[in-house]
């Protein structure tokens, strides 16, 4: 089998670094570089949380590139809230010692995709990077993009909006109007791929690797058990991406036009999904996830985060 090539953009943030873990913990990926954007934290802390996460990993051949540090045009706010302060609160991770490349996220982006090989760009951040790369060259293009993000029932930042699109609604629209081969998995499906405390503990008791993970879930944990009192566990965004190209029978998808909110009302950041052809609606732009098969998600996190020991 020939590993898949992926690109992770992303804003680490405790479920970006379990996707990243994911990445790395999976044969049938080859994760060819991190790039990084303001998001869950400020872009100098999640490019250091990526550092920290490939060193666990002791993937530390894996470049880093920092990208965009504030959205298109609104003014940046991160999720400390839910992240702490770090934007990786909870473990001690160890200090990385590789530095991130020299060049811009989005240069590096531009000059990768204008080649043959076009690795799938995993995003599960703010699509700032990504919306940047399209709106400044005209010609690199991925041929797929897989992204957590937006949601066609209830938000996470407001009751409309989830927290990524929210954040750099501008740029997510840029990208949802290219067109391209993209999957958007939002809340409905993240909320339904939970890890429990059992799975917690499972990872706990696995190496070194899993004892920093539940580590990281003990303190992630502390906020949905506020937050979401009705669900029975932590939801975990970003990795469902990464499940997703591993196993594409996890979660249901259907094709939709999906058109973001980008007035600065109580809408803002909203995604909204359209698959019945209304006539102010386009033809569909992108594949939006509906259900996942939550048990066997969890299982796969706690298989592949044990096996790096």
């Amino acid at each position: 089998m020939t590993p898949t090539p992926i690109i992770l953009d992303c804003d680490p943030g405790h479920d970006d670094a379990i996707a990243i873990l994911l990445a790395v913990a999976s044969p049938e990926l080859d994760l060819r570089a991190v790039t990084t954007v303001s998001g869950n934290q400020t872009l100098d802390k999640t490019t250091n949380n990526a550092l920290r996460v490939l060193e666990l990993a002791g993937r530390t051949d894996i470049p880093v590139y920092a990208g965009a540090d504030a959205p298109f045009v609104r003014q940046r706010d991160v999720a400390a809230h839910v992240h702490g302060e770090s934007g990786l609160d909870g473990p001690d991770l160890p200090r990385p010692s590789e530095s991130p490349q020299a060049e811009h996220a989005v240069e590096f982006l531009a000059e990768l995709y204008r080649g043959a090989e076009k690795p799938v760009l995993v995003a599960t951040g703010p699509l700032t990077n990504v919306g940047l790369l399209f709106a400044t060259h005209a010609d690199p293009r991925p041929e797929r993009i897989v992204l957590m993000g937006g949601a066609i029932g209830e938000g996470n930042r407001t009751p409309a909006a989830e927290f990524n699109i929210w954040a750099d609604p501008e740029a997510a629209q840029r990208v949802f109007a290219e067109g391209l081969d993209t999957t958007m998995i939002g809340l409905d499906v993240t909320h339904r791929a939970l890890i429990k405390d059992e799975h917690t503990e499972r990872m706990r008791g696995a190496g070194r690797v899993g004892k920093i993970v539940a580590e990281l879930m003990d303190f992630y944990a502390r906020f949905h058990k506020r937050r979401y009192t009705d669900l029975d566990g932590s939801p975990m965004h970003d990795p469902v991406c990464i499940a997703h190209l591993l196993d594409p029978t996890l979660m249901a998808v259907r094709d939709a036009f999906i058109e973001v909110d980008c007035t600065t009302g109580p809408s803002w950041g909203r995604t909204n999904v359209d698959w019945r052809g209304r006539e102010h609606c386009g033809a569909p732009n992108a594949k939006v996830g509906l259900d996942i098969d939550g048990p066997r998600f969890a299982e796969l996190i706690v298989e592949r985060i044990s096996s790096l020991g």
